[in-house]
């Protein structure tokens, strides 16, 4: 059988980059200065460190926590944006930890609206509470299952592990970043996926961008299951995901968990999805103004904005 590669479209017009500074630049998300990160038409991700040196720091007085406020409007990351709710705090995180890359990840402006991999703004804007300034390039790529690896990617990037950078294609071949920043590039011949050497080692931005493009066009749901196995959904952690494996299939990450004095969990869930778009927080369908979701109040099916999760979806990544 040959490989199962995801039908991608190729977008030949410039579309909507969206640059993610995040934390490749920024080691926390402080309330005294900030980067501010541009926005630009690009042609390709290749121009990203071009942009990347045009951002700017500016100082901002901190944003204004109200009593009952679930949403900070000047909040620019996941932790000064949300509030956790009346009787929670968010659980520890330790430093360098993935809780904390996701909780200084930049975000938009609040209520910026989630753009197509092609500039246009997706249909349904009603499913999100915020918009991750997570690149995305003008290829229909990076989808539910991309976003979730390119969030892992980016984390360990920053942190120097390229170790642990490394995602299996749906035929089960393993595509790591040391074998890709080595020089090395992937032939495909029928049912046979290997190595082969074409390029100077490099270990640019770019490159990377490049890496994961390549993993977007071979890994989906159904390469992710195999990394990842059963959760306890009351022990739920940042980076954990529901996921259904198909094709279609579709996941959605979680990207921060609070919890309460008895020990009871909340927690943000985050997507991407079809056609490509930016990762965004979703809104919880059943509180309006509250997007946390509260293990106390899980039932299957789990309902989502735009997906429904069947018992037995949530799931904790092994990478």
């Amino acid at each position: 059988m040959k490989i199962k590669g995801k039908s991608r479209r190729i977008n030949k017009a410039a579309g909507t980059a969206v640059i993610c500074l995040g934390i490749i630049l920024l080691t926390g998300c402080s309330s005294a200065e900030k980067k501010q990160i541009e926005t630009t038409q690009l042609e390709t991700t290749q121009n990203i460190t071009e942009i990347v040196t045009k951002t700017y720091s500016e100082s901002r007085p901190a944003p204004v926590q109200e009593a009952n406020t679930i949403i900070i409007e000047e909040g620019m990351c996941l932790e000064e944006r949300f509030q956790t709710p009346a009787g929670f705090r968010r659980t520890e995180s330790s430093a360098g930890s993935l809780s904390e890359f996701l909780r200084a990840y930049p975000l938009f402006p609040d209520k910026s609206p989630v753009l197509l991999y092609n500039g246009q703004e997706k249909e349904n804007q009603s499913a999100h509470a915020a918009v991750f300034q997570m690149n995305l390039s003008n290829l229909d790529r990076q989808q539910c299952a991309d976003s979730v690896m390119r969030m892992y990617g980016e984390y360990y990037w920053s942190q120097g592990q390229y170790g642990k950078i490394a995602f299996h294609f749906v035929n089960g071949f393993l595509c790591d970043y040391n074998s890709f920043r080595a020089g090395k590039r992937v032939k495909i011949d029928g049912n046979q996926t290997t190595w082969v050497k074409k390029a100077e080692p490099d270990d640019s931005w770019e490159s990377f961008q490049s890496y994961l493009d390549l993993v977007f066009a071979y890994a989906s749901t159904l390469s992710m299951k195999e990394e990842s196995q059963p959760a306890d959904l009351e022990q739920v952690q940042p980076g954990d995901v529901f996921l259904y494996s198909g094709s279609p299939g579709h996941v959605v990450m979680v990207v921060d968990t609070c919890e309460n004095d008895k020990g009871e969990r909340a927690f943000l869930l985050a997507q991407g999805y079809m056609p490509a778009q930016q990762f965004h927080v979703l809104n919880n369908p059943i509180h309006k103004e509250d997007p946390w979701y509260y293990v106390s109040e899980i039932t299957w099916p789990f309902e989502t904005p735009e997906y429904t999760f069947q018992e037995g979806s949530f799931r904790r990544m092994k990478y």
